[in-house]
């Protein structure tokens, strides 16, 4: 987070939720990284070129492994919205084509398809794909019933955290808007930005969630906290009490 140590280094979860219904149809939020990328030793040096920064995955393919360790049955996902497009989020795109639709900020999906580089943490081979639907919003939107995406960009031009309200309690995964619970708690901006430009958004963002957990019921949970709860325990984690 800004103001943060360079010279200490988190090894922190890559996460992504999914929000269920009833009838067992389900949304998923981001998706994770391409494994097949990180497992190609020419593909994975191209693209994780990067200092300090690398990524460990398990055996596998975590996206699919861990939904269906939730019971989470792939032929009734019913769509997926992304926070944003950084390439730690955006792998798993490859199991939408010809798919559900995938609801991604105007902003976010814009600056991906014309500015955006590698050098910006993203991976154009991971959305741009034919046969991925991609259906753009504008700000807040609500997604589904009870899932509402919140415009907090900063991190990004685009990025989205969502609001999943379950009646009496509302949880707000803030994703990389707050990647620390020091961040909301402490209400300081993410350390790293796609352009030193949006830090007044970035603000605006931390204060926006940090606002939104003192209201009555409502949780904010950060995107990459190694030791925030539901992290540290993968698959379905009941978030009733």
């Amino acid at each position: 987070m800004e103001g943060g140590s360079r010279t200490t280094f988190l090894l922190e979860p890559v996460t992504a939720a999914a929000v269920e219904y009833q009838n067992g149809d389900w949304i998923l939020l981001d998706t994770g990284f391409n494994v097949d990328v990180i497992r190609d030793p020419a593909r994975r040096a191209s693209v994780f070129n990067y200092e300090s920064y690398t990524a460990v995955v398990p055996p596998g393919d975590p996206l699919l492994d861990q939904t269906e360790a939730a019971g989470l049955v792939w032929s009734k996902l019913v769509g997926a919205a992304m926070s944003h497009l950084h390439l730690d989020h955006s792998g798993g795109l490859r199991h939408f084509v010809d798919g559900p639709p995938v609801f991604v900020q105007r902003r976010e999906w814009e600056f991906a398809n014309t500015v955006a580089t590698l050098s910006h943490c993203y991976f154009r081979d991971d959305y741009q794909i034919d046969g991925l639907t991609v259906v753009t919003v504008d700000g807040d939107t609500v997604l589904a019933p009870g899932l509402k995406a919140v415009d907090t960009p900063g991190h990004t031009p685009g990025h989205q955290s969502f609001a999943v309200s379950l009646g009496t309690r509302t949880i707000v995964l803030a994703f990389d808007a707050a990647d620390l619970r020091e961040n909301i708690l402490e209400r300081r901006r993410p350390g790293w930005m796609v352009d030193a430009n949006y830090s007044t958004a970035a603000q605006y963002s931390i204060d926006r969630l940090a606002d939104m957990e003192q209201e009555s019921g409502t949780e904010v949970w950060p995107g990459h906290d190694p030791n925030w709860w539901s992290w540290q325990r993968p698959g379905k984690v009941s978030v009733y009490s």
